[in-house]
């Protein structure tokens, strides 16, 4: 027998069939109006429960994250929902009951979160509940995502200490990676991808390369909401508002395209961070497009992407969702996660933070369109190296859920 078939079936006996595994997911969501968190939680959901089915395991799972009633519930068999608030986090409150009943916790910061730039709620909510599971001994793992920026000191020296008391930690980009190790030199720091790849969909594909070419532009609320304000908090060269409406006005000139405005981030709480109240804005001014109903999933959305020509995508879940379906994609980016995250990939169309106005991006779009079976191919190559990224999470994965169901 080979020896890696022999360590395979080796692991596999160390684990009861059908013996229970109890995993925490915190900092994901089963109802956000951001379906980019929603696409985290249903891929890595996925990823963890393809690794302890290997074993003959039967996973179940707690999801701890921000409260949000606006959206349904994802419907996936197994999980239990535990919302994160004041309350929540504090001595004997939920979240620390929900780490008793847990084995390991699988940390993803909601991809983003895990930085000082939003202030001190959020990263003391962020902080407050990586203690808990500390506290609980229980193995705390942080699936692939953004770390920092940090910019303060003491938010430094607490992160630090977290992180280096995490039994891995996994990364999205070099940048987190450097900075992750800067910071916490004993972390098990390593450099993966972000999971949303592997988020499961219907294949569309069937309908591609039509008469019409189907053309996804994914606006985003936030972005045009700063452009019309006049803020520019992400420091853009370009104002997005001008940049959308003319991009808009050359796509529908064209007999051959039929645009379909895409939403991917909603928000019934705050209407200036809402994709969809913004499509609804632009299809009265652009009678001839589509308004793509907002999607009650992450995987409707990544379904509903699959059968467009292209995309462009201000939302970088959406980008990922194109990409992973092996749909030419123009990101439009707003922080530094954008390009490491693509640039890891070797793809480097996109729409800079800075650089260009918006003629130059307009054209650079347009570009893309004439270009799409080589931006085709280069994604077939970019999700290569995805799985090859990928493939550390998921042993750590196997050899944590291993010694979790051996200690039970």
């Amino acid at each position: 027998m080979h020896g890696r078939a022999a360590v395979g079936e080796n692991r596999q006996e160390s684990a009861r069939k059908g013996q229970p595994i109890t995993i925490g997911l915190l900092w994901h969501s089963l109802n956000s109006g951001n379906l980019g968190v929603g696409a985290l939680t249903v891929a890595n959901l996925t990823i963890a429960r393809q690794v302890a089915e290997e074993f003959g395991l039967e996973p179940r799972f707690v999801v701890m994250g921000a409260r949000d009633r606006q959206q349904p519930v994802i419907p996936l068999p197994g999980t239990r929902p535990v919302p994160i608030d004041w309350r929540a986090l504090r001595p004997g409150g939920t979240i620390w009951r929900a780490m008793a009943e847990v084995d390991c916790v699988l940390d993803i910061g909601a991809g983003d979160s895990f930085a000082d730039i939003y202030g001190p709620r959020r990263f003391s909510f962020l902080v407050i509940s990586k203690l808990l599971a500390l506290a609980r001994h229980k193995p705390l793992i942080f699936s692939p995502q953004t770390i920092g920026p940090f910019t303060r000191r003491p938010y430094m020296a607490v992160a630090a200490f977290v992180m280096g008391r995490s039994r891995a930690l996994f990364v999205r980009d070099e940048l987190s990676r450097d900075v992750a190790r800067r910071m916490a030199p004993s972390a098990a720091v390593t450099l993966a991808v972000d999971v949303a790849f592997e988020l499961p969909f219907e294949d569309r594909s069937h309908l591609r390369g039509g008469p019409l070419l189907r053309i996804g532009v994914n606006p985003s609320g936030l972005l045009f909401d700063e452009a019309e304000r006049g803020s520019n908090r992400f420091g853009l060269s370009y104002d997005y508002a001008r940049l959308t409406r003319g991009l808009l006005t050359r796509l529908c000139l064209r007999e051959d395209i039929e645009v379909h405005l895409v939403p991917h981030a909603t928000s019934n709480r705050d209407p200036r961070d809402d994709d969809g109240a913004l499509c609804d804005r632009l299809a009265a001014e652009f009678p001839g497009v589509v308004r793509v109903p907002n999607f009650a999933t992450p995987s409707d959305a990544k379904s509903y992407i699959s059968g467009l020509d292209l995309l462009v995508g201000a939302r970088m879940h959406a980008c990922i969702a194109a990409f992973s379906a092996g749909v030419p994609v123009v990101p439009v980016a707003y922080s530094r996660k954008f390009g490491g995250l693509f640039g890891l990939l070797d793809y480097e169309t996109m729409v800079p933070v800075t650089g260009m106005n918006e003629e130059q991006a307009t054209n650079l779009i347009l570009q893309a369109l004439a270009n799409r079976a080589a931006l085709a191919d280069q994604e077939a190559a970019g999700m290569r190296r995805v799985q090859s990224l990928l493939a550390g999470y998921r042993d750590t994965l196997r050899s944590t859920f291993l010694a979790v169901s051996a200690s039970a």
